[in-house]
């Protein structure tokens, strides 16, 4: 696999506290062994794989963190982070 992240994401991780960044960090490692991970909740956000016409997932950080993401083949693509607001 190949992981890039947007400019978005990098915006919006900077943003965060330094705790939140460290529960990113924590959160990346086993996503980099395996996205599906149970312990990650992943689950799709339909309203957002509606309007992209492609399947946007996100991976549940701490209480209302979130990271979506979305896979083309062997890329898998970070978009954003932050609360539930990422996926208006």
């Amino acid at each position: 696999m190949t992981f890039v992240a947007t400019e978005q994401f990098w915006k919006s991780f900077y943003k965060l506290s330094p705790a939140q960044k460290e529960s990113v960090r924590e959160k990346w490692r086993v996503f980099q062994r395996d996205p599906f991970d149970p312990s990650l909740g992943v689950h799709k956000i339909e309203r957002l794989s509606a309007i992209a016409k492609h399947t946007i997932r996100s991976v549940v950080i701490e209480d209302d963190l979130r990271v979506i993401f979305r896979i083309d083949g062997s890329v898998i693509t970070t978009i954003d982070v932050g609360d539930h607001d990422i996926y208006k």
